[in-house]
C-alpha cells in the first residue's frame, strides 16, 4: 500500500504544475485583487510555489501527513473539512445503492442460476441487459421525470429527508446490479457442478441449506471483489448522479470546484478518493481470507 498511495501523491501533487493558469493568479481574482506582478509573486511566495519543485513536494507531503490538504481557493475554507463535511452524504447514498443492486441482483441470479432456461432466468438476463445497457443520467431523468414531476411521489432535487434518497440510489443501484446478475449467476451454475454440492445432496442435505451454506457462499466471492471495487467507486462520488440530482456529497463538490478551477479541492479530492480505494481493496482481500479457507490453507 505505501509505494501504490507514494506513487499517487506525486501524481495528485503534479495536478497543481500541469493544469493550465497560475494558482496565484487563481486567488487573486477570487478574492477580488487585480492580479499584478509583484501580487502574483508575493502570492506564490506565500504558497511556497517559488521554491524547487521536489521541496515543493516535501513540504505538500508533510502537511497531507498531518491532514492538512490546504486552503480552497472559493471558500478560504479547509479542503479536508469541506470534504468531511460532504462524505456522510455520500456515504448514505453508497450504501443505498449497494443496498438497492443486492435486491435486484441476488434474487434474480440466484433464481437464474437455479431455473436456467424458465421464465425467472430470462427476466434475470433481460433485466441485466437492460442495467449495463442504459446510462445513468438517462436512468436519473426518466425517474425524475416520472417519479418526482408526474407522480409526485419523490423529491425532485436535494437531500430532504429519507424520500430523497431513492431515486438516485435506484439509479446508482440498478445500473451495478446487471453486472452482479450475470457474475452470481455464472458462479452459482460453476460451483453447483462441483462434487462437494452433488455430496452434500448424497447425503440427504437439505436444498436450502445446499444452496446457502455450500454453494452461494463460495459463488458470491468473485462478486465480492466487484462489490469492493464498486464501493470506493461510490465514495468516490457518483458524479453525474449527484450533480443532477443536486445531492450535496463530495461528487458534486469536486465537480463545482472544476468549474471554479479550485486545484487544491480537486487535489485534495483526488488523493482522498484514492486512498479511499486502497483500503477498500485492502479490506476486501482481508474479508476473503475469512470467507474462504484455502487461504489461509495456502
Amino acid at each position: 500500500m505505501i509505494p501504490v498511495l507514494l506513487g499517487i501523491s506525486c501524481i495528485t501533487f503534479a495536478l497543481m504544475h500541469l493544469t493550465p493558469g497560475d494558482p496565484a493568479e487563481i486567488i487573486l481574482r477570487a478574492d477580488g485583487i487585480k492580479p499584478t506582478h509583484e501580487a502574483i509573486e508575493a502570492t506564490r511566495h506565500a504558497l511556497g510555489l517559488d521554491g524547487p519543485v521536489h521541496m515543493q513536494y516535501l513540504h505538500w507531503l508533510y502537511r497531507v501527513l498531518h491532514l492538512d490538504l490546504g486552503l480552497s481557493f472559493s471558500s478560504s475554507r479547509p479542503v479536508l473539512t469541506e470534504l468531511m463535511n460532504r462524505f456522510p452524504a455520500t456515504a448514505l447514498l453508497s450504501a443505498c445503492s449497494v443496498l438497492a443492486a443486492i435486491l435486484i441482483a441476488l434474487p434474480l441470479g440466484v433464481g437464474s442460476a437455479l431455473y436456467p432456461g424458465s421464465l425467472l432466468d430470462r427476466l434475470g438476463r433481460a433485466c441485466a441487459l437492460l442495467s449495463v445497457s442504459m446510462p445513468g443520467y438517462w436512468l436519473s431523468l426518466l425517474l425524475i421525470y416520472y417519479g418526482a414531476v408526474k407522480l409526485k411521489l419523490f423529491p425532485v432535487m436535494g437531500m430532504e429527508g429519507g424520500a430523497s434518497v431513492i431515486l438516485p440510489a435506484f439509479t446508482l443501484g440498478f445500473g451495478m446490479a446487471g453486472i452482479y446478475i450475470r457474475f452470481i449467476r455464472s458462479s452459482l451454475l460453476e460451483v453447483l457442478g462441483k462434487l462437494y454440492i452433488t455430496a452434500a445432496r448424497a447425503k440427504g442435505l437439505q436444498e436450502w441449506r445446499t444452496i446457502g451454506t455450500h454453494a452461494l457462499r463460495n459463488a458470491l466471492l468473485p462478486s465480492l471483489t466487484l462489490l469492493g471495487i464498486n464501493i470506493a467507486g461510490l465514495l468516490g462520488g457518483s458524479v453525474i448522479v449527484e450533480t443532477i440530482f443536486s445531492w450535496p456529497g463530495i461528487g458534486k463538490y469536486a465537480v463545482e470546484a472544476i468549474f471554479a478551477k479550485d486545484y487544491i479541492v480537486i487535489q485534495g479530492y483526488v488523493l482522498l478518493m484514492a486512498v479511499i480505494v486502497v483500503l477498500i481493496n485492502l479490506a476486501v482481500d482481508l474479508l476473503h481470507l475469512l470467507l474462504d479457507p484455502r487461504i489461509r490453507l495456502r
